[in-house]
């Protein structure tokens, strides 16, 4: 589930999601969160790798997962060469690879386009319960 569907353009997106072992063995699981830009000024890749968490399951055994992935994360290089963050909507995906996709909903962030400074925040949280 994500948090909140529109964050503001300085804040952060939270995605939780559970996970399960239904095998019979020990295994480890990597789950991972991307994005996609729906209408960027600029070309962008289709999916973008911007958080990810590996962990070992039991048999049977559940976890609950939660992401927060700061919205300086979703930003890039514009039309003028500087590095921003656009008010736009984002396709944020979970799963255990790119081509694996899970869970998908679109995300928007509100407010006017920033740019960002050597104040931005390039790292993604992860709680496993």
């Amino acid at each position: 589930a994500v948090e909140k569907e529109r964050v503001p353009m300085d804040g952060e997106l939270r995605l939780s999601l559970r996970t399960r072992n239904a095998g019979p063995r020990e295994g480890d699981a990597v789950v991972q969160v991307y994005i996609r830009d729906r209408v960027a000024q600029m070309v962008r890749p289709v999916m973008e790798l911007k958080a990810f968490q590996r962990l070992t399951l039991k048999p049977g055994e559940e976890r609950r997962i939660t992401f927060t992935v700061p919205c300086d994360i979703l930003g890039f290089v514009g039309k003028d060469y500087q590095r921003i963050v656009e008010p736009v909507e984002f396709d944020l995906m979970a799963g255990t690879s790119s081509r694996d996709i899970l869970f998908k909903q679109t995300v928007t962030l509100e407010g006017k386009t920033r740019v960002l400074d050597g104040t931005r925040r390039l790292v993604s949280d992860c709680v496993i319960e």
